[in-house]
C-alpha cells in the first residue's frame, strides 16, 4: 500500500435533516430584511441561506484519516508512536465519557449527532493529553485501522 493511501478515512457530515435548517434561516433572514422592500427580502433570503449553507458544510467537514504512520483528526496530526489502547465505544459509553467521566485535558473530535466514538490513550509522556475522543460512525473499524499501523 503506498504510504499515502488511508487506511481509514471518515467524513464527519452532518445530518441531512439539518439543512432545513439552512432553508429557516433563509426564509428568517428575507422575513427580517421584509420592511425594506422585496428585493431586500430576496437579497436576505439568499444571503441567509448562503451563510447558513456554509456554516453547516464548515461544521460537517472535519475528517478522521489513518495515513501513513499518523492519525489525522480535524486539525490535529497525532503520530501513532504516541498512541496507546483503543476503546470503541457504544452510544451510552460515548454518552458517558462526554460528559461526567470526561477529563478536560482531552483532545475531543465530538459531533454529538454521531452516537458512537473511540477513545485513544495517549502515551507520550511528553503529552499532557490523556486520550483522544473521536466521534465516529464505525468505531471498530477505526480501532482496527490503528491496531496492524501502529504495531507494524
Amino acid at each position: 500500500m503506498h504510504p499515502n493511501t488511508p487506511q481509514y478515512a471518515e467524513r464527519l457530515t452532518a445530518p441531512r435533516a439539518w439543512w432545513a435548517l439552512v432553508a429557516i434561516v433563509g426564509l428568517t433572514s428575507g422575513l427580517i430584511v421584509m420592511p425594506l422592500g422585496l428585493l431586500a427580502m430576496l437579497i436576505g433570503l439568499v444571503v441567509g441561506a448562503a451563510a447558513g449553507a456554509a456554516g453547516l458544510s464548515t461544521y460537517g467537514s472535519a475528517q478522521i484519516r489513518v495515513v501513513g504512520d499518523a492519525l489525522i483528526a480535524g486539525d490535529a496530526r497525532i503520530p501513532l508512536s504516541a498512541l496507546g489502547a483503543a476503546e470503541p465505544l457504544d452510544a451510552e459509553e460515548a454518552v458517558a465519557w462526554r460528559s461526567h467521566k470526561a477529563d478536560p485535558r482531552a483532545f475531543m473530535l465530538l459531533r454529538s449527532y454521531i452516537p458512537t466514538a473511540l477513545r485513544v490513550e495517549v502515551t507520550d509522556p511528553a503529552d499532557p493529553t490523556p486520550y483522544l475522543y473521536l466521534s465516529t460512525r464505525d468505531p471498530e473499524r477505526l480501532a482496527a485501522a490503528l491496531s496492524p499501523v501502529r504495531e507494524g
